[in-house]
């Protein structure tokens, strides 16, 4: 018989058997929210996926601030979405504010919940990003025999075949997976990645660009073209630069194509690189804002 997410809507009276009882079999994950709240949405949506994935292995269990005030009160709940985690009855740990998937399952590893195969495959990218990838390549098939359920290691495969510049590899693996792999954050940005590639291949390549824009600084077509191929080669900075030239200098250069190349480079990178995807947020922010 297949296990069961464990997920409540928590209220005032229900609090004892759902929290408290079952926090002496299992942890429970208490997300303090309000239904306004986008930020506890996130949470909330996040959380009860992780229930699903680690079915039975902890309760999440969700209560409205503004229906429960008695909880608000009790444990002096003053910011959402606000999360405790309960063990033998107490609790045990509390996160203020909004958690990245990561730093959602680094909380969950300790009160023992994880899967091993998903420790390899962290520690296989590690290996992929210090250059040494053929270890990284042997440490996921090892992951994927261990847990073929868990298509993080195909998409993390994926990428080390695109870093690798083996793109039909790539391509393939990738339309091979399920379609909410696909769609999910990572799929999208592996699928951008592969765009660029091919978009690069139509261009004149940079060189040539690089001629055109010494002759010319306002030849947008060349810096437009540029940018994707320095995109193609991972040089995001450079490609940046490119863009917010023609956004600062030519804003409506193909119908606002700069300002889309900018928002899809800040979304594809998002999910491996947040600071560089935040740092990018805010300057193109700005200048629209001017």
């Amino acid at each position: 018989m297949a296990k069961e997410a464990l997920v409540f809507e928590v209220s005032d009276s229900s609090y004892g058997k759902y929290v408290l009882l079952n926090s002496h079999k299992v942890p429970v994950i208490v997300a303090f929210i309000g239904v306004w709240s986008e930020h506890c949405l996130i949470v909330t949506e996040m959380f009860a996926a992780l229930a699903k994935e680690f079915a039975e292995q902890f309760v999440f269990a969700k209560v409205d601030i503004d229906e429960n005030p008695e909880l608000k009160e009790k444990y002096k709940i003053e910011h959402v979405p606000t999360l405790i985690v309960f063990q033998d009855g107490e609790p045990m740990r509390a996160e203020v504010g909004v958690l990245e998937e990561q730093e959602a399952r680094s909380l969950l590893k300790e009160f023992g919940i994880f899967r091993e195969s998903e420790e390899m495959r962290l520690q296989a990218r590690e290996l992929h990003l210090q250059g040494e990838t053929a270890r990284a390549i042997t440490l996921l098939a090892d992951a994927i025999k261990k847990d073929p359920a868990n298509t993080r290691i195909a998409l993390d495969m994926v990428q080390i075949y695109i870093d690798l510049e083996q793109y039909e590899e790539a391509t393939s693996l990738l339309e091979r997976l399920p379609e909410q792999d696909r769609e999910s954050e990572i799929g999208k940005s592996l699928a951008g990645q592969l765009w660029i590639i091919e978009q690069a291949g139509k261009t004149e390549g940079e060189e040539k660009l690089s001629e055109r824009i010494a002759e010319n600084p306002a030849d947008t077509d060349a810096r437009f073209d540029l940018a994707i191929c320095r995109m193609s080669q991972h040089d995001y900075a450079s490609a940046m630069d490119e863009l917010f030239y023609i956004l600062e200098n030519d804003p409506e250069y193909k119908e606002g194509a700069a300002r889309e190349m900018i928002v899809s480079i800040i979304n594809m990178l998002a999910p491996n690189n947040p600071d560089f995807a935040k740092e990018y947020r805010r300057k193109l922010s700005g200048i629209l804002s001017q």
